[in-house]
């Protein structure tokens, strides 16, 4: 937990840094330029501690440990247009407020999927003795048959971001620029859950909040396309996560860091007549 903290930081840090050097660099962008991307992420998760809680059950299970599941690769799925979400995929549209500061909103939309047949500690209580008896000393293997915890349609994070961005390079066909940004947003999961016998629960629920920060790079096109990767990495709690349907009170808790690579490509179109960029006594086209 302490290294992702330092992780969020040391990327804010560094887009500080860049702002603070902003005059040895070229400028990429232009005031009043939108963007847009479109692309695909891959992420990982801290274990966390997930308390469930309902009128005959009140339990924590610890150290839980989740994956991401992305979808394999092919062509009519990524591109499709009834399929193109089922991957995990990442939303992002943007305002440039001046050369370097821009804001921006979108949806990163990721998936969890605690991983079955793992032993972890248990504290807590079940009145149910079939489930009960699973518990052994302060133990529990999770069985499909105990509990199938999923967060895969998805777990989705609706952020708002403020990005610097720094120019690297310029040239006429194309440019690199980083970028560094911070961010916060709500949670809406759609969880998948199976919890004890009672039936399966799969529906969407604002479940809590979400911190970011970030830093990428940009490979833009004749000013008007761009490829961009990037690194990611944030806090998640859903304190009111829907296990067994919004109607019934039943509810599951967590909280954990998480890390995201995600590629991306994207276009930027001005508002207005761009003007040429001048950086040290020279104009760049």
């Amino acid at each position: 937990m302490i290294t992702r903290i330092r992780h969020i930081l040391s990327l804010c840090l560094l887009m500080l840094s860049m702002a603070n050097y902003a005059q040895w660099f070229e400028s990429v962008h232009s005031k009043g330029e939108l963007f847009g991307g479109w692309g695909w992420n891959r992420a990982s998760y801290t274990k966390s501690d997930i308390h469930f809680k309902g009128d005959d059950y009140d339990f924590t299970l610890y150290e839980v440990f989740a994956k991401d599941r992305q979808t394999a690769f092919k062509a009519d799925t990524y591109f499709g247009l009834k399929t193109i979400t089922i991957p995990q995929t990442n939303l992002r549209f943007g305002y440039f407020l001046n050369e370097h500061f821009a804001i921006t909103g979108g949806v990163d939309h990721m998936k969890y999927v605690m991983q079955q047949y793992q032993k972890v500690k248990f504290s807590g209580s079940i009145d149910d003795p079939k489930y009960a008896a699973m518990v052994q000393g302060d133990e529990i293997e999770l069985y499909p048959e105990f509990l199938k915890f999923e967060h895969t349609d998805g777990l989705n994070y609706i952020n708002a971001e403020l990005e610097y961005h720094q120019g690297i390079f310029h040239s006429k066909p194309f440019s690199v620029n980083t970028l560094g940004g911070a961010g916060f947003g709500a949670m809406l999961p759609k969880s998948n859950v199976t919890l004890m016998g009672y039936p399966r629960n799969d529906e969407f629920h604002l479940a809590g909040y979400g911190l970011s920060a970030k830093f990428g790079v940009e490979l833009i096109f004749y000013k008007y396309f761009f490829i961009r990767f990037a690194y990611k990495t944030g806090y998640i709690n859903m304190s009111d996560i829907v296990t067994r349907g919004e109607s019934i009170s039943d509810r599951a808790s967590q909280h954990f860091f998480f890390a995201q690579r995600n590629g991306m490509f994207g276009f930027i179109a001005p508002l207005k007549k761009v003007e040429p960029v001048r950086t040290n006594g020279a104009t760049l086209e």
